[in-house]
């Protein structure tokens, strides 16, 4: 007797081949990663420079946490939305449509530094915030269309090598956040970040020509004859996913409250702390993307070995570590190599936790599931940058990292009694 896989899925296939995924994919997951790919390079330039642009604009940190707060806020709404919308009516207008913003936000932030338009673009590009290529509030919906014709013992391979394009991509765009420093002579104070939102815009212009060239998944739940014909849920199930679903949104509240705390102030911080510029910050946290990608290519490897849960719990483990020892690193070269090991054991686990919360579900409701995943680290995550914003203004320079080292020691426990059995 023989499983079927979903219409698309490839049989077994070698361990290598598995990991690695390139040549099993369709041409539409090839296009949504290079849409990341594309996204990721002005993403990554801002992660480090839009706090420093700010900054050198006269704004505080609280300001500064402000700006991430309202951006986050509004964003989850739309991906509260977005997600199971497209459940029923297909994803391609969504991402379509953010990539067509995109280009207008990149637009507005090049050609003015009024406050009133920064706010309006930085909070529909999500300026500053190292989003790894994802598309913004609609991520959810890039996730849940990169799942079809995937087998589930597929996710964590597939989705850690979607995170690592996008961490590469943003390692590019952390490099050439430097340049500000190269051209300070000529465009002095504020203006000689501006041009970075030149390849914030080219980044943009890419996305909708690919997203043009894609065509839309069906879905059981996006057409009538489509509904009839997919076996219904049993009840039993379906209240067994609407509480896994729920023990996770409640899980990953403290993760993003943490990441809140210091995810945004990362540049600046070490700025404080160490009086460095972009053309010092620039390259350390190139590296931590790198190295992010790194870890994403690793930890679709081990989720083979460890199962997909079991891969975050020890790699998060390793992160927190690191993070403890971040603040007391008495020199840059010491703080700059806590972080960048951090960020390969962090942020290389973003692919496996997305592919956890969508194998709590079925096919027809990913959706929703990437948008509960998504929202409930969004608000919490929108509370964080106030609360880290103030403690960098009144000089308590390590309490930020404690604090977020605290929840994700407690989020870290959760995690692993909740979902060790998932695999």
């Amino acid at each position: 007797m023989t499983t079927a896989l979903p219409p698309g899925a490839d049989a077994v296939r070698p361990a290598a081949a598995r990991w690695l995924m390139i040549g099993h994919l369709s041409p539409t997951a090839r296009m949504l990663i290079a849409s990341r790919a594309a996204r990721s390079l002005g993403q990554g330039a801002l992660a480090v420079d839009f706090a420093l642009y700010l900054a050198a604009l006269r704004w505080n940190a609280v300001q500064i946490g402000g700006i991430y707060m309202g951006g986050l806020v509004i964003g989850a709404g739309l991906t509260l939305a977005s997600g199971p919308l497209s459940d029923r009516w297909g994803r391609k207008p969504f991402l379509l449509g953010y990539g067509v913003a995109q280009v207008l936000a990149a637009i507005v932030a090049l050609i003015t530094s009024a406050p009133g338009w920064i706010v309006a673009a930085a909070v529909v590009g999500a300026y500053g915030r190292g989003a790894n290529g994802a598309a913004g509030p609609f991520g959810p919906v890039e996730q849940a269309w990169l799942s079809d014709g995937l087998a589930e013992a597929d996710f964590g391979a597939v989705y850690s090598l979607n995170s690592a394009v996008g961490f590469a991509g943003m390692a590019l765009g952390a490099l050439a956040a430097a340049l500000p420093a190269l051209w300070a002579g000529w465009l002095p104070g504020a203006l000689r970040y501006r041009p970075l939102f030149l390849l914030v815009l080219v980044g943009s212009l890419i996305t909708p020509l690919l997203l043009a060239r894609m065509t839309d998944a069906r879905h059981p739940r996006g057409a009538p004859e489509e509904r009839r014909s997919a076996p219904a849920e049993e009840p039993a199930a379906r209240q067994r996913q609407h509480t896994m679903l729920l023990r996770l949104m409640g899980i990953n509240s403290l993760n993003g409250l943490a990441i809140g705390v210091i995810g945004p102030f990362m540049a600046l911080w070490f700025q404080l702390r160490f009086g460095k510029g972009p053309g010092a910050i620039g390259p350390v946290m190139a590296l931590g993307f790198f190295m992010g990608a790194v870890g994403a290519m690793w930890s679709g490897w081990l989720t083979r070995r460890l199962g997909t849960a079991m891969t975050v719990v020890a790699m998060r483990l390793a992160g927190l570590v690191l993070l403890i020892a971040l603040p007391f690193a008495p020199t840059y070269g010491l703080a700059a190599a806590c972080y960048v090991l951090r960020s390969a054991f962090n942020q290389g686990t973003a692919g496996a936790r997305q592919a956890v919360g969508l194998r709590l579900v079925g096919p027809a409701r990913r959706g929703l599931a990437a948008s509960l995943n998504a929202i409930s680290m969004q608000i919490p995550r929108a509370v964080g940058p106030v609360f880290g914003g103030v403690l960098l203004d009144t000089g308590l320079l390590a309490l930020p990292m404690l604090v977020a080292a605290g929840l994700q020691a407690v989020y870290l426990a959760l995690y692993a009694i909740a979902f060790r059995r998932i695999d």
